[in-house]
């Protein structure tokens, strides 16, 4: 696989996931160029950030060439499941992920797409848990729109970037928690956003990273 600069989409980047892995493409020098695709700004400046700001991803349309010419894209956008039905959690996290993906590959037949999904993830669609049965049916559904790759990100909990702004106050009191406790079980967003580009030039043998490959592929 090549290993020149690549150029990525993002979206996500308000949120903690998103944020923490704009902050590493950003210094990244494998990254030359990255269009983050959000609701709102992300407030940052850099020289290699462009922002297109969409009200409604549900809107963006297959043949947007705001879109064309990228390489990757990084799909950090997501909600908790915490209070909602299965309904409008499937038509947040799988109808709506599924209209991006297919828009930016439209635009981008050869692009490498990276789903950022959850630990405990079910396959099988058929499982209790519903927030699992869902991601599990995002993740089946991108592996089949015919992208170069696709991989689906299963992280477990994650540290903050130092600098974040995006880190919800109940959560910030336990960060240095869980990496000291938990150390098989958690991953630093350097170590997400460190993955993410580097599965894009060096490929990986399954599409279901879960946090020791992600750890092995920041490296």
């Amino acid at each position: 696989m090549s290993s020149n600069p690549i150029k990525i989409i993002i979206t996500g980047a308000t949120g903690m996931v998103g944020e923490g892995v704009l902050m590493e493409c950003l210094e990244n020098p494998a990254v030359s160029e990255i269009l983050s695709v959000s609701r709102k700004p992300s407030g940052k400046k850099h020289a290699k950030l462009k922002e297109y700001i969409v009200s409604d991803f549900m809107n963006i349309d297959s043949n947007d060439e705001n879109l064309k010419g990228y390489d990757a894209c990084f799909f950090c956008a997501g909600i908790s499941s915490i209070g909602m039905n299965e309904e409008d959690y499937t038509k947040i996290t799988y109808e709506t992920t599924l209209h991006f993906a297919k828009a930016v590959m439209d635009q981008n037949p050869n692009m490498v797409f990276n789903y950022v999904s959850g630990s405990h993830t079910d396959s099988t669609e058929s499982g209790k848990t519903m927030w699992a049965r869902v991601k599990g049916k995002t993740e089946n559904s991108l592996k089949k729109l015919g992208f170069r790759a696709a991989y689906n990100f299963r992280p477990g909990f994650m540290k903050p970037v130092d600098g974040q702004v995006n880190v919800r106050w109940f959560f910030k009191p336990f960060i240095w928690l869980f990496p000291v406790l938990l150390p098989s079980q958690s991953l630093t967003l350097h170590e997400v956003g460190k993955a993410m580009i580097n599965v894009v030039n060096k490929g990986y043998p399954t599409s279901a990273l879960e946090i020791r490959d992600i750890k092995k592929l920041a490296i």
